[in-house]
């Protein structure tokens, strides 16, 4: 299956297809005429998959940066070790980065393509569910900060989105679960049809036999968002359901505890919750979404008061001009932006909310 992002001179094609990694070469070499690759992956992900994809590219001179798997690897520290194995291995405008992995690596390995040489051509070949139906899909890079997620980070639309689902075979349940977060967020925010049948298949498992379609129709939703808003001043915010109080959670645990899946799982309950009761989504509509993320095993709480996040959310990057832009359902399958403040979350004055989410 291909889709395509159509964004002018910056449009690329989106293939979808199991089986497909051990065939990427076949994929590049119809747009990419370099002499050089860099694979930037992991240490989970490469000794998986590195072969296979550097046995499709046989045809050039590849370069590979292996780095520690997790969220902590997403900081600002690592971009000169990343700078100096492109500049070691001869890297030029002309050649060209693979980010193998899953959000981390496409989000690290995306910054650094952005700004090597003011920007060289860059590859998403994602292999966790997140990825594949999220980040690496839209041209959102970025790296991390000690005060929060994301916060350098630039627009750069890769050249091209090979997505393979049967490498979703070797990911821990853990990493499917944090996929499903997402998955979810895009039946949340758009399509109601898909969050019945998420909540209809009652489990992965049962879930799986549709996966390459469920997909396909995640990274359709996002590819008309991006089309409409690329750099997420208006329609693309919708994406971030759930991601104000995600962030904040992931922070407070210093990436270590929740994933990103289930911290937005956690924020989309949390905040449904907030704004049934001030009247902004209909009734009954966060006990539906806590009953589906139960379902994909995905929690709905984390235990801290909002009042010890409320600083956070005070620095996340939807908030503007001390305004904060918080995404909230109508219904299923109908969202909308809410301009807002930080007495959303109960904060007033000096304090803030003691209620536990």
């Amino acid at each position: 299956m291909k889709l395509t992002v159509n964004l002018g001179k910056d449009s690329y094609p989106i293939y979808i297809e199991p089986g497909l990694l051990a065939r990427a070469g076949e994929y590049i070499g119809q747009d990419f005429n370099g002499t050089r690759i860099m694979v930037i992956s992991d240490d989970n992900v490469f000794p998986l998959y590195g072969a296979k994809l550097l046995g499709s590219l046989d045809a050039y001179e590849c370069h590979t940066l292996i780095l520690p798997h997790g969220e902590p690897t997403k900081n600002f520290q690592m971009l000169p070790r990343i700078y100096s194995s492109l500049l070691e291995a001869g890297l030029t405008r002309s050649d060209l980065i693979i980010a193998l992995g899953g959000g981390v690596i496409g989000d690290l390995a995306g910054f650094a393509a952005s700004s090597y040489l003011r920007g060289v051509r860059l590859v998403q070949i994602p292999t966790s569910l997140l990825a594949q139906v999220d980040s690496s899909v839209g041209g959102k890079v970025a790296v991390d900060l000690p005060q929060g997620k994301n916060l350098v980070g630039a627009f750069f639309q890769p050249k091209m989105v090979l997505i393979d689902p049967d490498v979703l075979d070797t990911l821990p349940l853990h990493f499917i679960h944090d996929g499903m977060g997402e998955v979810i967020k895009y039946g949340c925010i758009k399509d109601r049809e898909l969050f019945e049948r998420l909540a209809a298949c009652s489990s992965f498992e049962r879930l799986k036999p549709k996966l390459t379609e469920v997909i396909a129709r995640c990274v359709d939703i996002k590819r008309i968002v991006v089309e409409a808003d690329q750099f997420d001043t208006g329609e693309r915010m919708l994406l971030n359901f759930g991601h104000t109080l995600a962030h904040t959670i992931e922070q407070h645990y210093n990436y270590e505890r929740e994933s990103h899946g289930e911290a937005v799982a956690i924020g989309m309950y949390q905040i449904t919750k907030m704004s049934e009761r001030k009247g902004l989504t209909a009734p009954g509509c966060a006990a539906r979404i806590g009953a589906v993320l139960k379902q994909y095993g995905l929690p709905a709480s984390c235990g801290l008061p909002v009042s010890t996040l409320t600083d956070a959310i005070a620095l996340d990057k939807k908030n503007l001009n001390g305004r904060l832009n918080v995404v909230l359902l109508k219904e299923i399958g109908i969202s909308y932006v809410y301009p807002t403040d930080l007495t959303f979350f109960g904060r007033s004055g000096g304090s803030a909310s003691s209620d536990i989410i």
